[in-house]
């Protein structure tokens, strides 16, 4: 996490006073996408949990400006099945964890829990989880079936806001809700219509395809809208997939960021955006009538966010992350956590969960370590700038394994 406002860098660095402040708590969820005919699960050396399918949106009237706002609940008996076969299969898991923090340093404002986006946020951290606090702390993410693939993604509130009396996990919370609300509306690639309808029934295929640099700029717009969040910043990551070319596009702001193995190599790592050391960009927005306070607030557009795409093949696995793993845990790292996973065996559903639960907890550990040398450590020599060890932080991940059906 990190401050809005931009600060003078001390010479050296400790785990509190870092430019960039934060605060939080995560762990866990799991869902499975089904693009095809869903297959068997077999018996795990990993414990069992219940699978989670979205509920297939059939509304596809609503167009990109839209402000029908509601939200789905994922149920273990309804699944999607596609217009045409699709060739991959996507499944998604996701952990938490939240760096502790001095009960006064931390100011909780939350949404209601009878709000709209309360209820979302409650039905998010309810799903499956090996443990962890309940609290989601200032980081938040989304994942949301949409036509012809999966959307996620994750933000990191800034928690510099609470200086100025702000709920850092506002931000990322209501950015989070109206990226999941966008894509649910919304398609992965060219909306497929069926060359056997007449033109009238071809004219009722509703939706549009939808990037996630458009997804992250309409989600901001509903921040900017949102009566209850009065002023934040977050960084963001949004990444999509599609289930007929396998194709993964994304857009990322700030420090957070996704890598994407291959055969246990990283074959793709997402550059962080920075103002400067540990100020990274963010979207931001401000009190209103407060400007003259703010007066060198990183304010940043989702349209400076950097966008990536590439076609993904059968085992690859993508985590998308915000920057307390990053930090704290180099690349290889995460490979050989994955490689260790899958080789114990489970089903893809049981394996890409324990992927996030052990990345989580590996993270958590090396938070602690004063002795082993860090990401973060190692960044901050290059600016010259004296740091020891893993940085306490809030660390979210959500991991997709891609999966060829045919």
């Amino acid at each position: 996490m990190h401050t809005a406002v931009t600060r003078q860098i001390p010479a050296t660095l400790s785990a509190s006073s870092h430019a960039l402040l934060v605060l939080d708590t995560h762990q866990g969820a799991v869902t499975r996408f089904r693009r095809c005919v869903a297959t068997s699960s077999k018996k795990a050396n990993i414990s069992q949990k219940p699978k989670f399918t979205f509920r297939a949106n059939t509304s596809r009237r609503n167009p990109p400006y839209s402000t029908q706002i509601d939200s789905v609940a994922p149920t273990a008996s309804t699944s999607h099945v596609p217009l045409f076969p699709h060739p991959y299969t996507f499944h998604i898991g996701a952990s938490w964890a939240g760096k502790p923090a001095a009960a006064d340093s931390m100011i909780k404002v939350p949404f209601p829990p009878d709000s709209i986006i309360g209820k979302w946020r409650d039905t998010t951290l309810s799903w499956p989880k090996l443990s962890g606090s309940k609290d989601a702390g200032e980081d938040f993410f989304f994942i949301q079936e949409f036509s012809e693939g999966v959307a996620f993604g994750v933000a990191d509130g800034v928690g510099g806001w609470v200086d100025s009396g702000v709920d850092p996990s506002l931000f990322s919370q209501a950015l989070m809700y109206h990226a999941h609300r966008y894509a649910r509306n919304a398609w992965a690639g060219e909306p497929e219509v069926d060359p056997t309808l007449d033109y009238e029934e071809r004219e009722q295929i509703e939706g549009w395809e939808m990037t996630p640099i458009e997804c992250l700029d309409l989600a901001y717009g509903g921040v900017l809208r949102e009566r209850f969040v009065n002023a934040g910043s977050s960084t963001a990551c949004l990444v999509t997939l599609n289930a007929s070319s396998g194709l993964l596009r994304s857009a990322n702001l700030g420090d957070s960021g996704f890598s994407i193995i291959r055969s246990s190599n990283v074959i793709y790592k997402q550059p962080v955006q920075t103002h400067f050391f540990n100020c990274p960009k963010q979207l931001t927005k401000m009190p209103s009538g407060s400007r003259k306070r703010f007066t060198r607030a990183c304010v940043d557009s989702p349209r400076e966010a950097e966008t990536y795409q590439t076609r993904l093949r059968d085992g690859d696995v993508v985590i998308a992350y915000t920057d307390g793993l990053a930090d704290n845990v180099f690349p290889s790292e995460m490979s050989t956590i994955c490689s260790l996973v899958a080789r114990s065996g489970g089903s893809e559903d049981e394996q890409v969960q324990a992927m996030a639960d052990r990345i989580v907890d590996y993270a958590r550990k090396c938070m602690k370590n004063k002795t082993r040398v860090s990401p973060f450590e190692r960044e901050a020599a290059r600016q010259g700038i004296f740091f020891q060890g893993g940085k306490p932080d809030d660390v979210t991940v959500v991991v997709a394994l891609v999966k060829e059906t045919s």
